[in-house]
């Protein structure tokens, strides 16, 4: 699923940069560039690399989004 649709940076990017080492913010914006364009996306990039930096998979907010994109 997209995250920062500026920079076209999903999901699994984002544990990918995290995997990677980035586990801050700014290690990740520096990595992807998410965040660094119109801003709508940080807070769920935030919730996405949090998730993955505690190991629970995707957080809570970016299933609802899955499913809601599903069923459109």
């Amino acid at each position: 699923m997209f995250i920062c649709v500026c920079h076209a940076v999903t999901d699994s990017a984002i544990r990918q940069a995290v995997g990677e080492g980035a586990n801050s913010f700014r290690d990740l914006s520096f990595s992807t560039g998410c965040g660094t364009q119109c801003g709508s996306c940080v807070k769920l990039a935030r919730e996405v690399m949090d998730a993955a930096l505690t190991g629970q998979g995707s957080p809570k907010s970016a299933v609802k989004l899955q499913l809601m994109a599903s069923n459109s």
